[in-house]
């Protein structure tokens, strides 16, 4: 083990390009969690401007105007100050930067790839690309992952199924889940409302529009209720189609649109909730990936509508949290949403069971130690 006065010189520089310097697991969870254990950690991130916050030092990048700016120009310079800040270990969360990642390994730096989503699929889901071009370049991407990670030092992944490609790679790997920070909802009181809630990013692939017709069904029986979207739509462009589709179904009174907001705010939203959503539709990569929406949902005590995928029923039918749903059918998912609002009781205790599922199993503070023990390993196999 690493004593804590020779950790006090660890030096830990977290990279991205990609997310907010705010992200629930790049700084709630990952960064605060290393401070917290005697790292000196430093985030590089997308801001405007350089501070001090929980004991993390955030540098800024410059918010690229396009995608081809960002990995260039921004690259470049989130290169640039990384090897300025000659930390000991670097850990990097978007795949853009596995380039980064393996010039500074080749500088001899430890380097940890955070894998947050299967890349390969998710390629195969991203609008901006040409239907024609998707395919070939998923096996690129693929092709490419397997020759560069095995320089790295360590990868940490997501889910079992993202998982299983890098248990074929000459690498050492370890699942590290998003799970909520439980200490998060002791520091808000719990006050229902009839709502239902969707958290996170809104796009034609996560089933917006199917939810939207399934609660056009849902309030003509119960127009007292509301169904609350929370989030950035994803093209930008997709946020006119959701507003005509709720001004179709006529539920300008029963659909708040709620633009993004902070990570303990996600919580505060969902505490006021009744029930949660998540009908995503059967892309590649929503099929393998849990989202964290899921179980900050189960956190605060909400019964869950989710679609009926592998990995979303495993966790559904063992800890009896909620109910499955084919999310292209939206007469499935107003039948569901219905039969909780109708059964009150059976939904709170089925919010019971994901709370105290969560506490047990599903929180940040198991999942804290994995991270730590990766890092006392990646820094011990420096030293032999």
């Amino acid at each position: 083990m690493i004593g804590s006065q020779q950790k006090d010189r660890v030096k830990v520089s977290i990279l991205t390009s990609v997310h907010l310097p705010f992200d629930g697991r790049i700084f709630h969870k990952e960064a605060k969690t290393l401070a917290r254990a005697g790292y000196e950690v430093v985030l590089i991130a997308p801001v405007s401007k350089e501070e001090v916050v929980d004991g993390v030092r955030i540098l800024p990048l410059p918010k690229p105007r396009n995608r081809f700016e960002r990995m260039t120009k921004v690259m470049w310079k989130l290169l640039r100050l990384a090897v300025k800040e000659d930390a000991d270990v670097y850990h990097f969360h978007d795949p853009e930067l596995m380039l980064v990642g393996l010039v500074l390994k080749l500088l001899g730096k430890r380097t940890i790839w955070d894998v947050h989503e299967h890349y390969p699929n998710s390629i195969l889901d991203k609008y901006w690309i040409s239907k024609g071009l998707r395919h070939s370049i998923s096996k690129l991407f693929d092709l490419f992952e397997r020759i560069v990670v095995p320089f790295f030092d360590y990868v940490i992944y997501t889910t079992p199924v993202v998982g299983e490609r890098y248990k074929k790679m000459n690498v050492q790997a370890e699942r590290i889940e998003n799970y909520p920070i439980v200490e998060l909802s002791n520091t808000f009181e719990k006050n229902p409302q009839k709502n239902v809630i969707y958290l996170g990013g809104m796009s034609k692939i996560r089933g917006i529009i199917e939810l939207i017709t399934a609660f056009g069904l849902v309030a003509k029986n119960h127009p007292e209720w509301k169904l609350c979207l929370v989030g950035k739509a994803s093209p930008p462009s997709f946020e006119k189609e959701i507003k005509k589709s709720i001004s179709k179904s006529n539920l300008c009174e029963n659909i708040d649109l709620v633009p993004w907001v902070p990570y303990e705010e996600k919580e505060r939203l969902s505490s006021q909730a009744s029930i949660g959503v998540i009908t995503y539709l059967p892309y590649s990569n929503n099929i393998s990936c849990l989202p964290n929406k899921l179980f900050d949902y189960m956190l605060v005590g909400l019964p869950v509508v989710v679609s009926t995928f592998p990995l979303y029923k495993e966790i559904i039918n063992k800890d009896k949290c909620g109910l499955t749903v084919d999310p292209s059918n939206p007469e499935e998912i107003a039948k569901a949403v219905t039969y909780l609002i109708e059964h009150p009781d059976e939904a709170r205790k089925m919010g019971e069971n994901g709370t105290r599922a969560v506490r047990e199993k599903y929180n940040w503070g198991n999942e804290s130690k994995k991270l730590l023990g990766i890092y006392e390993e990646v820094l011990e196999n420096s030293r032999r």
